[in-house]
């Protein structure tokens, strides 16, 4: 259970709803035991009233006593039903407070676990499989779910029904309910026993089932590559492999539980036993009652749901608890990138990487090694390089989704570690790279950058991103569908959809992580065009391997290796840095082309 101690704070939190769960509870199965009773009294009344009415033969009283026993006989029936009817109401109302706490709190639960994830830092998700992240949300909280509800509904019933009964079986007959609980200490050790296997194999199955799941993730999301490499014979035979693996898992534990059923059902069997035969002699010797016996076999029965359940209990139990540890591996996780405490600022005067360097810490790779430069806001930078140079890590570094290793960043004279990250953040667009799009229409992926923006303003950034054209001639426009990670959309038109997203903000500085490599020349220009006319006093990075010639920059940076080879202006690196004249070079044939 100490697995399980993390959700103490769920329960308390609903611990008003849970008290009064416990109180029905309590006397739904108090108006259960009450129903022997009465059946017990009216088998003892029967048996006396028929001698009664024997004796009587021939005498007027025997009418008397038949008419004085079909009226006890329906007090004791209505007695009876009344009782049901009590415990199933009672019954009702603890379903809805018990099973809706657990609601409340599987709610809650996947709430934080996804407030928990947006907040863990870019290292997390590097060295973190998605499926896994998305198995741990639903199935293991589905788990934990079980334990929260039906698990402590049923756990409550088994410990206030068993109490009660045992309580009016010694109130009856000590000697005959020593002779009925004999077993109970075979069931204690079994269910010990059992449960230890259980929650072994439930972990096992869960990491299983986390590994299933993050393979279909990659390959739907990879299914491009793996049709054109004809590769999906070849992941189907390992995707059976792996559901074999995690079925063989699961028939282990279905074996478990298999043989614990039916354990359950043979010590309520053997108490049965003990009830009828010790009670046959307790009648022969006039200590109990007939009525006594069925009260004693009908509590016996009574328990045989609720103590076989301890085996389905002791079950949940151990899978939450496997869940619930998996789940608290991600809460103890602590975000690295922390929130700075001055929020009243804006951005005024420049940014400065102060002997900047940064070691990736998964792999160990150095992608900077003391970067120092100066931006004035307003600026226009190129930052160009070979792949592998640092160019991203720069730009990963403004947003904050990694701090430097060494050295610092200022903004205006201020600790980037010292600004609150997310009003930061709100004032930089940012097209990355990978130009992910989410599976949602072209308009909604472009106000993704602003919720409230009208779709005049969606189309106007469009323009500006020279996409507009295209999205219009599409049959649905801009309430088309662009599937998952914007797979019908071409590699260019997903980095011109980006760039929109990020100019529809209206950020003061924007990034562009290589935003136009999958467009042509003539393309690119248009939209250097518009971002050079639209973007007048924003501060730019623009980010790239290659250069548009006529673009103009306040300064140009050339990484290689993680240092700055050179930054300047173009008239003085074209003449001074012969990597630099290349590119313009080389940008200038393709222009002429």
């Amino acid at each position: 259970m100490k697995d399980l101690k993390s959700l103490n704070k769920y329960l308390w939190r609903y611990r008003g709803r849970l008290t009064l769960g416990f109180i029905f509870v309590a006397l739904s199965n108090a108006f259960a035991v009450l129903q022997p009773r009465m059946i017990s009294q009216a088998l003892d009344l029967v048996l006396q009233d028929i001698k009664s009415i024997e004796m009587a033969e021939g005498f007027e009283s025997q009418a008397l006593i038949s008419s004085n026993l079909s009226s006890s006989l329906l007090s004791y029936g209505l007695l009876v039903i009344g009782f049901a009817l009590l415990m199933g109401i009672f019954m009702y109302f603890t379903r809805q407070t018990i099973i809706v706490v657990s609601r409340l709190i599987e709610y809650d639960l996947r709430k934080d676990i996804y407030d928990h994830y947006s907040k863990l830092s870019q290292n997390f998700y590097r060295k973190s499989k998605i499926g896994d992240l998305m198995n741990r949300i639903m199935e293991d909280v589905s788990k934990v779910r079980m334990y929260l509800g039906p698990a402590i509904l049923y756990g409550i019933n088994l410990t206030t029904l068993t109490v009660l009964v045992v309580s009016f079986m010694v109130s009856v007959s000590s000697e005959l309910s020593l002779y009925t609980l004999i077993p109970l200490p075979l069931l204690s050790v079994s269910i010990y026993y059992v449960s230890s296997i259980v929650h072994k194999r439930s972990t096992k199955i869960q990491q299983q089932l986390s590994l299933l799941t993050s393979l279909a993730q990659e390959v739907y999301s990879g299914i491009r590559v793996v049709k054109s490499f004809v590769k999906g014979k070849q992941m189907g035979n390992y995707f059976t492999d792996q559901c074999d693996d995690y079925k063989s898992k699961s028939m282990e534990l279905v074996k478990v539980n298999a043989f614990f059923f039916p354990l359950m059902m043979l010590i309520i069997g053997i108490s049965t036993i003990f009830v009828i035969y010790f009670g046959g002699l307790q009648i022969n010797k006039g200590n109990i009652s007939a009525g006594t016996l069925v009260e004693f076999i009908i509590y016996v029965n009574m328990l045989t749901w609720p103590v076989t359940s301890i085996g389905w209990i002791a079950s949940i139990v151990q899978q939450a608890a496997a869940s619930q540890r998996r789940i608290d591996e991600f809460f103890n996780q602590k975000p690295q990138i922390l929130n700075g405490n001055i929020t009243d600022f804006e951005f005024e005067e420049s940014i400065e990487f102060k002997n900047v360097s940064f070691v990736y810490p998964d792999t160990g790779i150095k992608a900077l090694e003391n970067i120092s430069f100066t931006i004035k806001k307003g600026d226009r930078i190129a930052i160009i390089g070979k792949t592998g140079s640092g160019k991203t890590t720069i730009a990963e570094i403004i947003l904050r989704t990694f701090d430097p290793s060494e050295g610092e960043v200022l903004i205006d004279g201020k600790p980037l570690e010292s600004l609150d990250l997310l009003h930061w953040r709100t004032l930089i667009g940012y097209v990355p790279q990978d130009n992910f799009l989410f599976s949602d229409t072209i308009e909604n992926n472009i106000k993704f950058g602003q919720n409230d923006a009208t779709l005049d303003e969606v189309m106007e950034a469009a323009t500006k991103a020279s996409i507009h054209k295209e999205i219009a001639e599409l049959p649905s426009a801009y309430q088309t569908a662009v599937g998952e990670r914007g797979v019908t959309l071409s590699g260019g038109q997903k980095q011109r959809t980006s760039i929109a997203r990020a100019i529809i903000k209206d950020p003061e500085i924007i990034i562009l992580d290589d935003a136009l490599s999958a467009v042509d020349a003539n393309t690119e220009q248009v939209v250097t065009n518009y971002l050079d006319q639209d973007l007048k006093g924003k501060t730019v990075f623009n980010i790239t391997h290659r250069i548009n010639p006529n673009s103009e920059y306040d300064q140009i940076i050339i990484l290689q290796k993680g240092h700055i080879s050179a930054i300047g202006k173009h008239e003085v690196l074209y003449h001074s840095n012969s990597f630099y004249k290349h590119l313009i070079d080389h940008a200038a044939l393709e222009n002429l082309e």
